[in-house]
């Protein structure tokens, strides 16, 4: 199985809401805002396996000094193969010297996170005003 990552490919709405879908993000019911955001992302990475779409992540940034990534999901099936570490890598290579990289992670993907070099801010607390449902 050969995993391709692509720094700002190209997307389609259809395979893109498929992904949000199995995993019970609710921006896959806004496809009209959740396409250009993606498109119109800093960064936007892709992980393929023969061709079809199975993880998405991006960025939101000043490009010189913060780094803030909102979305990266690996399709269920594809899961603890490597795909969100090979995303995460492809995002250290444009911002790894960045004075400030930031994600809010819940659920079992705080694990994955710590894996791969985030902890804690602090005594920060996460905060948000947020119209999905799925926390």
């Amino acid at each position: 199985m050969e995993i391709k990552i692509e720094i700002n490919g190209v997307i389609e709405e259809q395979e893109v809401v498929e992904l949000y879908r199995l995993n019970n993000w609710s921006s896959a019911d806004k496809p009209n805002q959740l396409l250009p955001a993606l498109r119109n992302s800093h960064t936007l990475v892709t992980a393929r396996i023969s061709g079809s779409l199975v993880g998405i992540a991006n960025a939101i940034s000043d490009g010189h000094l913060v780094v803030y990534y909102p979305h990266m999901l690996v399709h269920p099936k594809f899961q603890r193969q490597g795909i969100g570490r090979k995303m995460v890598a492809a995002m250290n290579s444009i911002y790894g010297d960045f004075h400030q990289q930031m994600l809010t992670a819940d659920g079992n993907a705080i694990e994955f996170y710590k894996s791969v070099g985030f902890v804690r801010a602090g005594k920060t607390e996460p905060m948000w005003v947020y119209s999905g449902t799925e926390h």
